[in-house]
């Protein structure tokens, strides 16, 4: 493959020419050491020969991921220019010099933009009106300047706005540094809060910061302090001990209170003080109960509560503040089974609902004495609609956000007394044609009788008579959703004939609790099933030819990917797997590994027989066995905090080692991020233009 000349290269409009690659793929692949080292659990005994590869400091691994890089950069070889064609069309798809809708927060306007050739976002505002001199608070170009890697986590104005609270990681293994701008002075503080999980929140006092460290090890939030600006002391006020929990801190809309929320996969506590009396002890607004989740914020009235405490698929209901306890709760949204709510955000008159219905996103609005009680309704037939920025609460304009798979994000500000709406911002994509493509909702029949949801983006020309390669992308882990969102870079396959395709697979919540709690622990194998029904339920319908099928998903859905290839490597012609979480049953006995101990309730916990039996019987790094693989680009980070290096890196040692076939294996491991890959937005177009191009060269398309 190495050798192999490249006879045409896609032009922007998607014109192409086939080409054929060579039979074997390269065969001088970086060759792991094998070294014994037995895993015994239960009475089972597994011997993992690649173990030694987490050895993070020993200059062995180093080599070996830095070999396996020029390795994956000699495959791809034939594929470079188009990879450079791929990135140059994902670059013109970005108006370089974009800014964000501005919101509004007392006398000023908030809001990001960017600049032409410039990697980073600026921070600005300006006071009174759109059309002052522009303020910038941030400009995070200069913060990255000579890094490797700068991603700035949370940011936090202080009450009167006069000093910004950012913090910033430089490594990508999500440690942020806390930095204070006098934004008056534009000069910085000369304290620096070293190593904190990013959590700002200010007291209204404009000198109290409460913030969230990490465990070092572990990586677990666990601890919360109070920082006093002026005197530079701080103190720790919570530490969570059940390293099962996180915790977090957050502010309401009305800023009258300071919430610490200390959550696991099924349960939550939270605690609550005045914003007004940092000082004062945090009260426990409901004890932690097994399997209660809740949130709470406020409004001048009453805590609103979002609770599945005797609703599987939340109730909003509201209490008075001097009685939190549940018996004193009162509903304002009933529990239904057919709407799954999963936010509130409270304004002085007015309450907007975030829900789902059938898989989609809805916005509900109701009035406080419940009189009226409303949705925005929206005529596509798959889309995501979610509350967008609102940071005022005596305000009767709520600012939403809309968007779906040809829709680029559009955000209105809509009046909840007249229903009148305005246009803030419609995403502007260069060089393209929302009405060149059409987007199709289906549903397919799993095994089990499940109906799985699956989101379907093509051009209108793409022929739906089985020859088209399809892209198929799944998660289906933690309760998160994969909503049928805007992605500029998948156009650089849509145009040239590809299917994309989102199966919203067990495992998320898109259909309500249920479907997440029927794709985790002891149902885990839904989400695998659902994914490979979904793919087969396509080629049948005629949007894919079963040899041109692709699939893609990253951390826990990278963990799909190994699952599938082992379960049906004769679907799927090649493989994307993002920042893959494979090896489960070591990682989860393994309590020093970070974030390990908090996704039992996700995962189960495998120093139980029944859990440790069900994870090895789909662990996709204890699965690999003798057999025919499809072609693999691998991907990981060196600094990866959620999924470790090692992980991605031993995969693919074991797949070259025992699959029958010469499929392409490449591994390649981003030596200077951590998991959400690069920082900057070029870098990061970058890395989905060698995706793309892994694909295009597999299906012989370039």
């Amino acid at each position: 493959m190495k050798n192999c000349l490249i006879i045409s290269i896609l032009s922007i409009t998607g014109v192409s020419c086939m080409h054929k690659i060579p039979q074997t793929a390269p065969t001088d692949f970086p060759r792991a050491e094998q070294i014994n080292h037995n895993l015994e659990k239960h009475g089972d005994v597994r011997n993992d020969k690649y173990f030694w590869l987490r050895e993070r400091e020993n200059p062995k691994v180093i080599k070996y991921l830095n070999d396996e890089n020029a390795y994956t950069d000699r495959a791809l070889a034939p594929v470079r220019d188009l990879e450079k064609t791929l990135f140059e069309e994902m670059k013109r798809r970005t108006k370089e010099d974009d800014s964000s809708a501005p919101y509004k927060k007392g006398d000023y306007y908030y809001y990001t933009r960017f600049e032409k050739d410039q990697q980073y976002p600026i921070y600005a505002r300006k006071h009174g009106s759109l059309t002052a001199a522009e303020e910038i608070l941030l400009n995070v170009n200069i913060l990255a300047k000579d890094k490797s890697y700068c991603q700035v986590g949370a940011m936090a104005l202080s009450p009167n706005q006069e000093i910004l609270a950012y913090a910033v990681d430089f490594t990508g293994r999500r440690f942020y540094d806390i930095y204070f701008k006098n934004l008056k002075t534009e000069k910085l503080d000369a304290h620096v809060i070293e190593k904190t999980a990013g959590d700002l929140v200010w007291a209204a006092d404009n000198q109290t910061l409460f913030y969230v460290q990490q465990n070092a090890e572990t990586l677990r939030s666990d601890k919360v302090f109070r920082f006093d600006l002026k005197t530079n002391k701080k103190e720790q006020i919570y530490f969570e001990k059940d390293d099962t929990f996180n915790v977090g801190v957050y502010k309401s809309l009305t800023e009258k209170y300071i919430y610490i929320a200390s959550g696991s996969t099924l349960s939550t506590e939270i605690r609550y003080a005045p914003s007004d009396k940092p000082h004062d002890s945090f009260k426990v607004f409901l004890p932690r109960e097994k399997e209660h989740e809740y949130s709470v914020t406020d409004g001048d009235d009453a805590f609103y509560i979002v609770t599945n405490k005797n609703a599987k698929n939340y109730k909003l209901v509201k209490t008075d503040f001097q009685h939190t306890d549940s018996k004193h709760w009162k509903d304002v949204i009933p529990h239904s089974e057919k709407n799954y709510i999963s936010n509130v955000t409270v304004f002085k008159n007015y309450l907007a609902v975030s829900e789902r219905r059938d898989g989609l996103t809805q916005i509900r609005i109701l009035s406080k004495d419940l009189k009226i009680d409303y949705p925005i309704s929206f005529s596509d037939k798959s889309y995501v609609a979610d509350l967008g920025t609102n940071r005022e609460y005596n305000t009767e304009v709520l600012r939403y956000d809309y968007e779906s798979m040809r829709q680029p994000e559009t955000t209105y500000d809509y009046n909840m007394t007249t229903k009148n709406q305005v246009l803030v911002k419609s995403k502007e994509i260069p060089t393209y044609n929302p009405e060149l493509y059409v987007t199709d909702r289906i549903f397919v029949a799993a095994r089990d009788g499940a109906q799985v949801p699956v989101s379907v983006l093509m051009k209108k020309d793409t022929p739906k008579n089985g020859t088209a390669p399809l892209l198929i992308y799944g998660y289906g882990s933690y309760g998160l959703n994969m909503d049928p969102s805007f992605s500029p870079s998948i156009f650089s396959l849509i145009d040239r004939g590809y299917v994309f395709a989102i199966a919203h697979i067990r495992g998320g919540s898109e259909m309500g609790r249920d479907w997440f709690d029927n794709g985790r622990v002891l149902n885990k194998k839904n989400s695998f099933n659902d994914f490979i029904d979904s793919t087969e339920a396509l080629i049948k319908l005629g949007f894919a030819s079963p040899k041109r099928i692709f699939a893609m998903g990253g951390s826990a859905g990278g963990l799909l990917m190994g699952a599938i290839t082992n379960m049906r490597p004769d679907l799927y012609k090649g493989i994307v797997a993002q920042v893959a979480f494979v090896d489960v049953i070591t990682t989860m006995l393994d309590d020093t590994i970070p974030l390990t101990t908090g996704e039992y309730d996700q995962w189960g916990n495998p120093n139980e027989k029944k859990y440790y039996d069900y994870m090895k019987s789909y662990s996709p790094y204890d699965n690999v066995t003798p057999k025919a693989y499809p072609h693999m680009l691998i991907t990981t980070g060196l600094h990866d905090s959620q999924v470790q290096y090692w992980e991605p890196a031993k995969w693919a040692a074991k797949i070259r080692e025992l699959k029958t076939n010469h499929s392409l294996i490449l591994l390649k491991t981003n030596m200077e991020a951590g998991h959400g890959g690069a920082s900057g937005r070029f870098e990061r177009m970058k890395e989905i233009a060698t995706e793309h191009s892994f694909i295009l060269m597999i299906d012989e398309k370039y």
